[in-house]
């Protein structure tokens, strides 16, 4: 008889709850087939013209009578466009839109920020700009991960930051170990130049471009 009863038990439906993996729920929502199409161009373009705007604050007057004025952070808004592209495009779009605007800047065009050409390479500048097509790959997988927040979108350009500096600045010791211009002794000043001091308004850059990303993304739906 016991047998009989554990062999019924063996084979009655368990009541405890599926230990099935569940579906993500936190992923984004996947991005529109159009704006797949269209968001290359469209970061193309926000990376060849913010290259030529310095990036400013409203600065809040010590006297409100004096009026506001802008506060000049040191840097384009380069890297703004580059990271947003990322943030609203994903991996994909960003990348391809990073490739096209090396290979235009290559080709002659004045498309970077002190010209462009073939010549390019021994800018030390050069190595950043290549940072950003991993920059903006690791940013835009990053933002799509998870769920349109504030949080994510900032902790994602801040990576695709972090990636196009590391990038810039191996590239720039690679570049003056070869050519040997600029010295090597320079090289210090060269991080700091183009590095460091850069640093505190790319920071900046990063908090609007999350705040404008999410707020983008929330009206798009994705």
């Amino acid at each position: 008889m016991n047998t009989k009863r554990e062999r019924r038990k063996r084979r009655a439906p368990s009541s405890a709850p599926s230990r099935r993996p569940k579906k993500d729920i936190a992923a984004a929502a996947p991005i529109p087939w159009l704006a797949q199409c269209i968001w290359p161009f469209i970061g193309l373009m926000l990376t060849i013209f913010s290259t030529f705007f310095q990036a400013s604050v409203i600065a809040i007057p010590a006297d409100w009578g004096s009026g506001l004025s802008k506060h000049y952070l040191g840097v384009t808004y380069q890297v703004g466009a580059v990271l947003l592209t990322g943030c609203l495009a994903g991996r994909d779009a960003a990348i391809v839109a990073q490739i096209a605007y090396l290979i235009l800047g290559l080709t002659s065009l004045s498309v970077f920020g002190q010209g462009g050409g073939l010549d390019y390479w021994r800018e030390p500048s050069f190595g950043y700009i290549l940072g950003f097509v991993p920059g903006a790959g690791l940013c835009g997988w990053l933002a799509f991960r998870k769920r349109n927040s504030l949080e994510n979108l900032a902790i994602s350009a801040f990576c695709g930051l972090v990636v196009i500096h590391i990038v810039g600045i191996i590239y720039l010791i690679l570049i003056s170990i070869l050519t040997g211009s600029p010295a090597i002794s320079t090289v210090p000043e060269l991080l700091r130049h183009y590095s460091f001091l850069s640093l505190p308004g790319q920071f900046v850059i990063i908090c609007i471009t999350a705040l404008i990303s999410f707020l983008l993304r929330s009206v798009l739906f994705y």
